[in-house]
């Protein structure tokens, strides 16, 4: 049997780790600006592996609006290519036989518009997340209640308990949101 305590922690660490993951899917979104987080979620073949790309190249950004991507092997660059072209970044990439050249258009307003949805998009499967965590302690605190191992007291304190953790992780999710959403819509 868990204790109050117990749950509680595994509670905030799971919504922790639903709010870090929402930051982690936004850095992938592309803003006006080059970024190599960009490219995190983009796996090239690597001898049959998928593999992320700074996993077999050098990205670096010598300009606000282009990414470099040089290789480890030569070998890499049509893959690496191949990789690019097939995802949804929207960017085709230049090849000068040593390295890839992407260069990031400016984003247009209709275009900024959709990448707001997405981040909604995203937002809203966090809070999903979040209210199920929720559920989880929430079915857990009346599974011990049943069990007789906590009183009726310390199960409403508990649950409301949680039910300020979620708020409080709700607010979190909303300010990487507005933040994410400024970002996208800066000019």
């Amino acid at each position: 049997m868990a204790t109050i305590d117990e749950l509680m922690e595994k509670t905030k660490v799971r919504m922790t780790n639903a709010v870090e993951a929402l930051r982690g899917d936004l850095l992938a979104i592309r803003t006006g600006r080059a970024t190599p987080s960009l490219l995190n979620k983009i796996k090239v073949d690597y001898y049959g592996t998928p593999t992320p790309i700074n996993q077999v190249a050098n990205i670096s950004v010598p300009e606000p609006r282009m990414m470099l991507i040089t290789p480890w092997e030569k070998n890499m660059i049509k893959p690496i290519e191949k990789a690019i072209q097939t995802s949804d970044l929207g960017i085709n990439p230049n090849s000068d036989g040593s390295g890839i050249r992407l260069n990031l258009p400016q984003l247009t307003e209709e275009r900024r518009k959709e990448l707001v949805k997405s981040v909604n998009k995203k937002g809203e499967a966090s809070r999903v997340e979040i209210r199920n965590i929720r559920r989880d302690i929430n079915e857990a605190l009346k599974k011990e209640l049943k069990a007789r191992t906590i009183t009726e007291d310390a199960s409403k304190q508990a649950l409301e308990k949680a039910q300020k953790m979620t708020d409080q992780y709700m607010k979190d999710v909303d300010k990487v949101l507005a933040a994410k959403e400024k970002e996208v819509m800066e000019v």
